[in-house]
């Protein structure tokens, strides 16, 4: 796979610039964070870039990931990226929104039913979304997906919203939809924390809960530790390669090109790839772990909540897109 993706990487490296100087010292490094694996299907894609933008610049560009989240949490990485000790990083929407707020609302659960629906509403607001991150210091190189969101437990399902109360649900601490969604349940007390910490509270019991795509669910090790999963989408995943204007900018004319290009390119490839993925890891997961099937009723009762939730959620997301996208 990796052969075939350098390969459709270099395709569009090759329209952006014609780089015929030996193969030299990289005269730039750009460190790039992310929270994937190095062999997960992210990781592959991020290692055929890096090979493709080494070979179209003749060795002068180089992009250097720190993997497995060794960065920190997104939190932390846009921070470093801000301050200069980054220079981007492949971020969810959490991490995204440290830098512009309103793209967490493309996550708010219960608004789409497919990637075509999603598709539709983050072509829509593309263009406000670019500005925003724009006037936060960063480029969009592309943006991707990382998955259909499903709620997977221990020792018990979860078929309606109140099965929550009193359970220990995993919370990423730069959440700001999740704890609103508890909020609306009531009696739900989630477990705050870092990715990082998932694995290790699965395994000791301190989490009992995930809401998750199956294929980071696969890839980060928490289905081992998990028993049931609930057959809904409730959110769809995004997230986009995005890198400092300061460290795009430092680049030579040509570089940056090669940079923007493959990096899209890239993106594009990933998209698709982590789609199909994500939906190969939900079939093994629901040949494995027992599934619930969400009825016309439950699913009306979940719609309530998230509404609920939404109505929460207004007050910390500047702008209307909530409202744009008919969350609430």
């Amino acid at each position: 796979m990796n052969r075939k993706v350098t390969g459709l990487i270099l395709g569009a490296a090759c329209a952006a610039t014609m780089l015929t100087a030996p193969p030299a010292e990289a005269k730039s490094t750009l460190k790039m964070a992310t929270l994937a694996p190095k062999h997960s299907p992210w990781g592959k894609v991020f290692t055929a870039w890096t090979k493709a933008v080494k070979k179209k610049s003749n060795g002068s560009l180089k992009i250097q990931w720190l993997w497995n989240g060794t960065a920190g949490p997104e939190s932390g990485a846009v921070g470093k990226v801000k301050s200069g000790q980054l220079a981007g990083a492949a971020l969810t929407a959490i991490g995204m929104s440290k830098v512009y707020k309103p793209v967490l609302g493309l996550q708010m659960p219960g608004v789409f039913n497919s990637w075509a629906e999603l598709d539709k509403a983050r072509d829509s607001m593309k263009g406000d979304l670019e500005k925003g991150i724009r006037e936060g210091g960063f480029e969009i190189l592309g943006w991707g997906d990382t998955g259909v969101g499903h709620v997977m437990s221990r020792g018990f399902a979860v078929v309606h919203p109140s099965d929550l109360k009193g359970k220990t649900p995993a919370q990423s601490r730069d959440d700001i939809i999740t704890p609103k969604l508890y909020a609306a349940i009531g009696g739900v007390t989630p477990k705050v924390g870092t990715m990082g910490e998932i694995l290790p509270n699965l395994q000791n019991g301190q989490v009992n809960v995930i809401m998750s795509s199956a294929l980071a669910a696969e890839q980060l090790q928490w289905a081992s530790r998990l028993t049931h999963i609930n057959d809904a989408g409730i959110a769809y995943g995004v997230g986009a390669l995005m890198i400092s204007q300061r460290s795009l900018n430092a680049l030579e004319a040509d570089e940056r090109a090669l940079m923007i290009s493959s990096g899209g390119k890239a993106a594009k490839v990933l998209n698709g790839l982590i789609r199909k993925a994500d939906g190969q890891s939900y079939k093994r997961l629901t040949g494995r772990l027992k599934v619930h099937k969400q009825t016309a009723a439950e699913k009306a009762e979940w719609k309530v909540v998230f509404k609920k939730a939404c109505q929460r959620v207004k007050t910390s997301i500047p702008g209307n897109i909530l409202s744009r996208i008919g969350a609430c």
